[in-house]
């Protein structure tokens, strides 16, 4: 895919103004000052969709400081679904053959004053069909921290199939119950690994999250 730098600067400033006025949380994750304001920046997805690369991330990242945006408090240069490859036999995620090393990516964000965030999902898929963090929340977490990573995405995806979220059966205390679990499992993980996480909640605004959302670690909510 060609790279309209114009083109992709003009979706990263209505992403981020869309952010300031979606409904967000001003909670912590890791320390008190965790997005005390909602945290701007450029998420992959709304340009490149599934279909992102090292070379798009480098150039998105080159983009935002060359336009001024960096300076303008933009600084989060976030990787959507589509980046996950397999597990090792240990478990351990890693990255696809269209981000040959994470920790370089994280590295050259970093160089230039900005800020690496990354995506995953409390499901054992994500909404892509990429692998998924369940069951292996403390591994992951671990890995994004190995990798520099400075924020992520907790998408809902599959963990809707979990709790039953759409089933008529279910009780929905209990659906919410295993819904606060999930988000708070994997806060506690990147709280473990000491590194100062950003955690964005991805689920819809399903049962009022901007009224629990702080309790189970979560920095910022999105709604869509």
């Amino acid at each position: 895919m060609r790279f309209h730098r114009r083109r992709f600067v003009q979706v990263c400033a209505t992403v981020a103004i869309a952010l300031i006025w979606q409904p967000c949380l001003t909670a912590r994750a890791q320390s008190a000052q965790r997005a005390a304001t909602p945290p701007m920046g450029c998420n992959s997805w709304n340009h490149f969709a599934d279909k992102v690369t090292d070379a798009d991330v480098r150039a998105a990242a080159d983009a935002m400081v060359a336009s001024g945006m960096r300076d303008a408090g933009y600084i989060y240069v976030n990787i959507d679904d589509s980046w996950e490859g397999q597990r090792d036999a240990q478990g351990n995620i890693h990255s696809n053959s269209r981000f040959p090393d994470m920790n370089v990516l994280g590295d050259d964000v970093h160089s230039k004053g900005l800020k690496f965030g990354i995506y995953s999902s409390p499901g054992p898929k994500t909404c892509g069909g990429y692998e998924g963090s369940y069951d292996h929340e403390q591994q992951d977490a671990n890995t994004y921290a190995k990798w520099g990573v400075d924020f992520l995405k907790y998408d809902l995806c599959s963990y809707m199939e979990i709790m039953k979220l759409h089933d008529p059966h279910q009780d929905p205390q209990k659906a919410l119950a295993m819904m606060q679990e999930a988000y708070g499992k994997m806060h506690q993980a990147l709280v473990n690994t000491h590194r100062s996480i950003v955690y964005s909640l991805c689920q819809y605004g399903v049962d009022s999250v901007w009224e629990w959302g702080r309790k189970v670690g979560g920095s910022v909510a999105h709604n869509r």
